[in-house]
């Protein structure tokens, strides 16, 4: 899969509520109201990732979610880790945005 260039990293960003771009990746942080639901959703992900195939970097600190996805074998950010930035914001909509 190609890299995005910075013209299709700056529309799909301006789609995809809560990330940012840092260096090669595109980043988010969630807040849940407990672990138990930081957990569940990262639970949810989980499936939806292992079925793209595409896995992200990240961390839980109790209700706290912090996301990183970048496309290893391309180099940096590809239309896949938008993909799966947006079946997060998907699943994320209870929760609220660092």
């Amino acid at each position: 899969m190609a890299l995005l260039n910075d013209a299709e990293l700056t529309t799909a960003l301006a789609r995809l509520d809560g990330w940012e771009r840092k260096e090669k990746t595109i980043v988010r942080e969630l807040e849940f109201d407990d672990f138990v639901a930081a957990w569940g959703f990262m639970s949810g992900i989980a499936l939806i990732a292992q079925a793209m195939d595409h896995h992200p970097e990240w961390s839980n600190v109790y209700n706290r979610v912090s996301i990183a996805l970048t496309s290893h074998d391309a180099g940096g950010i590809t239309e896949r880790d938008v993909q799966l930035a947006t079946a997060i914001n998907e699943r994320a909509r209870p929760a609220s945005a660092q």
